[in-house]
């Protein structure tokens, strides 16, 4: 007898996950690898974090904290929001999360039926589409390019003819680091409320931008429900750790599944990143060498052939089009890393319709692993 398979078990892989397992099999064997293609600081968690964790694992029971985090850090975290965005939030409405993976389930199962429709930029971050199709919930493609630096516009919203109940943006982008600028921003947020559409802003990449500092949703309104994580800017990519911010009417619901889906997030993790609001210089050091990676991939990439570029303007990712080598990028990045050593991730896995035009790049390696790899690739593309 085979036993059935829930329809919502069936979706497809994140496949830079598949790309490091073949990167780490490769390494496996003795064969050297340089890794572009996982969206991960390299670098360890700041060292206060490190040892506020030694002491947490010393002292304290670890026991279950209250569902929606340990007071202090969601203080932290209040008071960080004044600080960078000078925007005001109560503490009640500050949630953490298990990774920013558990903040888009939590707002998801919160905001969204069965049937509704979403609409994501294409492309962007699979996961979302994943999760949601896992839920039931009817993802609403809305393909962007070059022309809007590979953002929705309000323009673009409303020339849609469908009727959406939810949108997810994303500034700086995954896997374009693109960003949207103050004014579209405010143009996307005044068109959710003005239509009805609950917006979800993933912000997980702001503290990692190069021609100025990221805007969150929340200084242009107060529907939008904000995700963020510990993982990126701030270097605890394992510590699985991230917070929402949700409207006042939305606390409860979302207190309750919390509850009931993961009781409450990783206490080792929660104590120990209260330290971390200390360390903006140490991780200040780790975007000055991702400002440096950037700008050595886009002076050597167009060199090697791939001058077709989306605006880095945030994240680590650099989008490139690859057309000029081949109509398959998934074929492509295995072919480049059997041949080169160099993961990269194929574009398929961010938008279905067109990602086999391009490639990303993940920058947020060692430098010296940049200059290798972008001397690899010159050499395999000519």
């Amino acid at each position: 007898m085979v036993l059935k398979i829930a329809e919502r078990g069936v979706i497809p892989p994140f496949i830079v996950m598949d790309v490091m397992r073949a990167a780490n099999e490769r390494a496996a064997t003795g064969k050297d690898v340089l890794h572009l293609e996982v969206g991960q600081p390299s670098t360890s968690a700041p060292k206060a974090v490190i040892e506020a964790a030694k002491k947490a694992l010393d002292q304290d029971l670890l026991g279950y904290t209250d569902a929606l985090g340990v007071p202090p850090l969601r203080e932290r975290l209040a008071a960080y929001y004044k600080d960078y965005y000078n925007v005001t939030i109560p503490v009640e409405q500050i949630i953490i999360t298990t990774g920013s993976s558990g903040a888009f389930m939590l707002s998801f199962l919160a905001v969204f039926d069965h049937g509704d429709k979403v609409g994501l930029a294409s492309p962007s971050y699979p996961a979302y589409r994943n999760i949601l199709r896992a839920l039931g919930v009817e993802v609403v493609d809305i393909p962007v390019g070059l022309e809007t630096a590979f953002q929705p516009t309000a323009e673009i919203l409303e020339k849609l003819d469908v009727d959406l109940d939810g949108l997810i943006i994303a500034s700086p982008s995954n896997p374009t680091g693109s960003m949207l600028s103050a004014e579209a921003l405010e143009g996307i947020v005044k068109w959710c409320d003005a239509s009805g559409v609950r917006l979800i802003s993933d912000e997980i990449y702001h503290g990692i931008t190069y021609e100025g500092k990221a805007n969150t949703a929340l200084s242009y309104g107060d529907n939008a429900i904000i995700v963020n994580s510990f993982s990126k800017y701030f270097s605890m990519t394992g510590w699985r750790l991230g917070w929402m911010i949700v409207p006042e009417n939305l606390i409860r619901a979302s207190e309750c599944l919390a509850q009931n889906l993961f009781i409450s997030p990783p206490t080792l993790s929660q104590l120990a990143t209260i330290s971390v609001f200390d360390c903006f210089d140490e991780l200040d050091a780790n975007v000055a060498r991702y400002a440096e990676n950037r700008a050595l991939l886009l002076n050597e990439l167009p060199k090697a052939g791939l001058d077709r570029l989306a605006p880095s303007d945030g994240a680590f990712y650099v989008y490139a089009d690859v057309t000029r080598y081949t109509n398959d990028s998934q074929v492509f990045c295995k072919k480049v890393l059997a041949e080169t050593g160099v993961a990269i991730t194929p574009g398929i896995d961010f938008d279905t319709e067109r990602g086999s035009q391009y490639v990303r790049f993940s920058f947020a390696g060692a430098t010296e692993d940049m200059v290798e790899a972008a001397n690899r690739l010159g050499e395999f593309l000519a």
